[in-house]
């Protein structure tokens, strides 16, 4: 990256960081079921709510609950279950036209993020009518209050449940871009575990992953605060505790608990500190192929911790304890070792491989142009890099050899 823009990306996000302490966060309220919901929605005025989900969490019968507790309250609601992966704007659409038709005034996110993501870009074009959500790109477009937005994660790992973000792609481009603003943020988060149970062993590991990956980009990023590093450790140390158990017994209520509170900790944390180049490739990914986010995360994570050096040794020393895999006396450098070992372990385990195979070389020099347009100047990453210097990135997913990517990298990094 050219000096100039290297001087305006750390200028931009230390004037983010100076503005932390006034600018409006908020935790949303923690529910610890889907049947506490109908009281809330009366509590609030409401009485008509829009549920936004996908076709596999109906079909799996999880709303199934949350219906029932809506019908004996005599709230109705309607369901869109068209939310795909990677949401569109025309999901966004169409659940913006049942909103309107069926005369609701609430929302409910019930599902990862995707439908989280949908559900907040709804309550965005409810709040600015007249806007599309290309417009809205960016952070601090929308300023205007959205209707009461209830979320409910069945899976522990986006943190959408915790943040001012909504991650959507453009029906036509496959452009993905994020809207960031705080009337985004959900009123209430209900972390429920029985939602959770019948999610598969492959998907809770991705998950997961994708909530250790918030939590890890978060804390070695350079706008931390004291708050936002006591979340990202206490998901850390919940991630490492649980995960193991969620994925090999998902019936265990008190590990899907756990997950729940680390993905929503973790969420915490990126949202006041944002991610890095780890989500910006994966954003990229998304966008062009589909490629789930979690599982993009997961592969994508080793490699650029390695790509930071021991820029972050003292960081990942810390995150290292917090997972049980070190203490106070072991040295930075080999407490870091061990945590990156740790993750590329825990892929192992879950059986996540270290490419993406969808990835076109010819498609590359546009993907690092996405990553780079995304994440610079927002996120405050270790160590700043451009479009061409994240391309080598991609080239390593395309590799057939963990040990081979790894060499890649170490010679990009000098």
């Amino acid at each position: 990256m050219n000096q100039l823009k290297r001087i305006y990306c750390r200028t931009f996000q230390t004037g983010l960081k100076i503005a932390l302490p006034f600018l409006p966060y908020r935790k949303p309220k923690i529910i610890g079921s889907v049947k506490a919901l109908p009281d809330i929605i009366k509590k609030k005025k409401c009485n008509n709510a829009l549920i936004i989900t996908d076709a596999g969490i109906r079909s799996l019968g999880l709303t199934r609950r949350l219906e029932k507790a809506l019908e004996q309250a005599g709230i109705p609601y309607t369901i869109y279950d068209k939310t795909v992966a990677n949401p569109t704007t025309e999901n966004v659409s169409e659940a913006l036209e049942l909103y309107q038709t069926c005369g609701c005034d609430c929302i409910i996110g019930f599902g990862g993020g995707s439908s989280m993501d949908c559900a907040k870009a709804v309550g965005a074009r409810i709040a600015k009518p007249n806007q599309s959500l290309a417009k809205m790109k960016g952070i601090l477009k929308i300023h205007k209050k959205l209707p009461l937005l209830m979320a409910i994660p069945t899976t522990a790992g986006t943190g959408s449940e915790t943040t001012l973000a909504a991650v959507i792609t453009d029906a036509d481009t496959r452009y993905k871009y994020a809207i960031n603003d705080f009337p985004l943020i959900p009123r209430y988060a209900v972390l429920d575990p029985k939602v959770t149970l019948s999610l598969p062993p492959f998907i809770t590991a991705t998950t997961g992953m994708d909530a250790l990956t918030h939590a890890v980009e978060a804390y070695i990023g350079r706008s931390t605060t004291y708050g936002t590093r006591q979340d990202a450790l206490m998901a850390v140390k919940l991630i490492f505790e649980n995960i193991d158990t969620a994925y090999n017994d998902g019936n265990n209520v008190e590990a899907r608990r756990n997950m729940l509170h680390a993905s929503f900790y973790a969420g915490c944390a990126f949202t006041k500190s944002y991610v890095g180049y780890i989500h910006a490739i994966a954003h990229s990914l998304g966008g062009e192929y589909n490629v789930p986010h979690g599982l993009a995360n997961a592969v994508i994570l080793p490699h650029l911790l390695i790509a930071y050096g021991d820029t972050i040794h003292r960081k990942l020393s810390k995150l290292s304890i917090a997972a049980g895999l070190a203490d106070e006396q072991t040295p930075a450098d080999e407490a870091a070792r061990r945590f990156i070992c740790a993750i590329k372990d825990m892929k192992k385990r879950f059986g996540i491989g270290d490419t993406i195979p969808q990835i076109r070389e010819e498609d590359i020099p546009k993907l690092a142009h996405y990553a780079d347009k995304e994440a610079n100047p927002l996120y405050p990453v270790p160590v700043l890099m451009n479009a061409s210097e994240l391309e080598p990135f991609y080239y390593m997913l395309m590799e057939t050899s963990t040990s081979k990517g790894d060499d890649e990298h170490d010679r990009t990094r000098d």
